[in-house]
């Protein structure tokens, strides 16, 4: 087969996570080749929700979202494009006295662990941040430094600065085999073969046929994460709102849409590539969001989408280096919540494949957890 590309390194997977390896890669002065399957941000990296958050992360996660949420802050430094971020107060609404207390220990946990920006809200400070919340909600818990972005644009312009620095993308390149020779990793592609001495694995719902090819099959289960998206409303919202017994994502944009998610799930086939929507799941979405905001009652909704993203069984990523092979760096399987971390995973992800090494805490998500190795354990430690 013929020689596609050479490069220091070969990132599977066009995504978010793809897209800023190869950036950080090219940072460190590394030669990187990008290639993907059908086109860059076409799955759960262009279509999710846009949730810039560190609120309600796993403990194992909450050193790399805070580590992420800098870069978001100088995101336009970092990509030469503001990505649509905008700073706003992530707020999980409790509906019951019970759901409260859930939040405050939620909220002593992340203190114990020497973290400071989840603050519990009693109902009246719930009510000036959230004016328009319903009358039943008692309190809420909230990261006040956290925000949202647009995916497709983030994710096109980690790809355009990654371009910039000489990185090579091959859209509509689909990964075939998987082969090593000496130091040198041999990926055949339907266009041609690319070579590299570093691997990186970010192929998202489709990551495990390179796993699986090295010996370490993951459970990756294909997901297909539902929004709704309304006509424009007058301003009721500054903040991105979830609910804390039930599904719910709720966001204003600036132009007075409103965008609806939380989890709610359609059907995922990633052998086609498509997605199908369940409309009676997502009656219960633009339920949930009118019962927790009134105002929303009489909101049109002018469409909804799905996009495929991979999931693992315990909900949080595969982020670190191969246990059966060298050279080979896997960031997959974010289980919807994996956009705020995009940016710093890429900058562990760089960091690994330049030194072998990275003072981020990420034992918790090795690949080596479903193969009766890793540990689960909550990683805490900042990363610097």
């Amino acid at each position: 087969m013929a020689l596609l590309a050479r490069a220091d390194v070969v990132v599977v997977g066009g995504g978010l996570h793809g897209c800023s390896a190869a950036l950080h890669c090219a940072l460190r002065g590394l030669s990187v080749v990008v290639v993907e399957k059908n086109t860059v941000a076409r799955h759960a990296s262009g279509v999710n929700a846009g949730g810039v958050r560190r609120l309600g992360r796993h403990p194992a996660e909450i050193p790399i979202s805070v580590f992420s949420m800098k870069l978001w802050h100088r995101i336009a430094e970092l990509v030469d494009d503001d990505c649509g971020f905008q700073p706003a107060p992530q707020i999980k609404v409790a509906e019951t006295e019970a759901e409260l207390a859930a939040l405050s220990e939620r909220a002593a946990l992340v203190r114990g662990l020497g973290y400071e920006h989840e603050e519990l809200l009693d109902q009246a400070r719930l009510r000036e941040l959230l004016p328009a919340v319903a009358e039943h909600c008692v309190g809420g818990l909230a990261s006040m430094g956290d925000g949202y972005a647009v995916p497709y644009l983030t994710t096109f312009a980690f790809q355009r600065k990654a371009r910039a620095l000489g990185v090579r993308f091959f859209e509509e390149t689909r990964a075939q085999e998987l082969t090593r020779d000496g130091t040198v990793w041999r990926l055949s592609t339907d266009r041609g073969t690319v070579e590299a001495e570093t691997l990186v694995n970010c192929g998202g719902a489709w990551a495990n046929l390179v796993a699986a090819r090295l010996g370490e099959p993951a459970p990756v289960e294909a997901i297909a994460p539902m929004m709704l998206v309304t006509a424009r409303l007058p301003h009721f919202c500054d903040a991105v709102v979830g609910a804390t017994g039930r599904p719910l994502s709720f966001k204003q944009m600036p132009n007075g849409t409103v965008v609806i998610g939380g989890g709610r799930r359609g059907v995922a086939d990633p052998e086609t590539d498509r997605t199908d929507l369940r409309f009676a799941e997502l009656r219960l979405t633009a339920r949930t969001a009118a019962e927790v905001f009134p105002v929303m009652a009489g909101a049109t909704i002018v469409r909804g989408w799905a996009g495929i993203e991979g999931r693992m069984p315990d909900d949080i990523p595969v982020i670190g280096p191969s246990t059966t092979e060298e050279r080979v760096f896997h960031a997959f399987g974010f289980s919807a919540h994996g956009f705020q971390l995009g940016p710093g995973v890429g900058s562990i992800m760089a960091e690994l494949v330049a030194t072998g090494a990275t003072q981020a805490p990420i034992a918790p998500f090795s690949i080596g957890r479903f193969q009766g190795g890793g540990s689960l354990a909550a990683a805490t430690a900042p990363v610097h």
